[in-house]
């Protein structure tokens, strides 16, 4: 059940207190639903774009609460558009904003939407909150955010109630974590099957409790390239980081077989067959990562 933000426990004001939109949301008049927990996030991700001339759309408009919120945090050079399945948002256009009706898991409405108002800085989608609404809105925006600014979808908690059809492995969280490996297919040896308009736009992905944020840059999104800024034969070079077994082995032999050490060439045998070679430490290693992973 929802509470009025003067009601909160005393340790969620101080948390709050520094947050400028939680001020002007809870002076606010005009209705609107937020989670004390998102006002955080929120400075985090767009304080910087306060007094910059943006333009900002929200998904689930309501009774265009949260859009006075916006537009008195943003500034006057904010443009702020709102959009919902529901007619009678349009009233708020006598407010100054801007409204599109039409039913986010449309991709018609999609295009429609951005033929119209063309590319936009920041999307926040605080919709219908099913996942194919979240799934549909997000890779619909994506190619349509300019490089530098973010998506934001909220309340993805509900990938994990079974109101809305959760847990499911098509949630829109699975989702997003799909989208983890769309950012690292980057690294060029990497088989994973991506989809590559997202593969050359999401720069970064951020999760907070019932929150996602997207970086959108596709300048900054290239395909990595391994450098050395040495002349050294990294060949030569022994690499230890795998195990401490192998370095055990080497002590043994040299302390009893000395003589071996003038050996190169036999390091390299033991080494290979100690650890490349050795499924006992494999089976070992995957034993010991079994706690880390209860979940499964």
């Amino acid at each position: 059940m929802a509470i009025n933000p003067k009601n909160l426990s005393k340790k969620s004001l101080e948390i709050n207190s520094s947050s400028k939109l939680f001020q002007i949301y809870k002076n606010s008049k005009n209705v609107s639903l937020k989670c004390n927990t998102y006002f955080q996030v929120y400075e985090e991700l767009l304080s910087k774009y306060v007094g910059k001339e943006i333009t900002f759309v929200e998904v689930g408009v309501l009774h265009g609460g949260s859009l006075f919120m916006w537009r008195e945090y943003f500034g006057n050079k904010a443009k702020i558009i709102g959009i919902d399945l529901n007619p009678n948002a349009k009233k708020l256009e006598k407010d100054g904003f801007e409204i599109h009706v039409g039913s986010q898991s449309d991709k018609n409405f999609w295009k429609n939407f951005f033929y119209k108002v063309g590319k936009i800085d920041i999307l926040l989608d605080d919709g219908g909150h099913e996942n194919h609404q979240q799934i549909i809105t997000m890779s619909e925006t994506i190619p349509h955010i300019k490089d530098g600014w973010i998506v934001i979808t909220e309340d993805t908690h509900t990938s994990y109630l079974k109101k809305f059809g959760n847990p499911s492995k098509y949630s829109f969280i699975n989702y997003s974590k799909y989208l983890i490996d769309v950012i690292n297919s980057r690294f060029p040896s990497n088989e994973i099957k991506t989809d590559n308009n997202f593969r050359n736009k999401v720069y970064s992905i951020s999760f907070f409790e019932s929150m996602v944020a997207l970086k959108i840059d596709s300048k900054k999104s290239i395909e990595n390239t391994v450098l050395n800024n040495e002349t050294t034969n990294l060949e030569n070079i022994h690499d230890l980081r795998t195990t401490d077994y192998f370095p055990k082995v080497s002590n043994f032999i040299n302390n009893r077989f000395p003589s071996l050490h003038k050996i190169p060439i036999l390091k390299k045998i033991v080494r290979k067959f100690f650890f490349n070679h050795n499924i006992w430490i494999k089976i070992k290693n995957r034993l010991n990562l079994k706690k880390y992973f209860f979940w499964q």
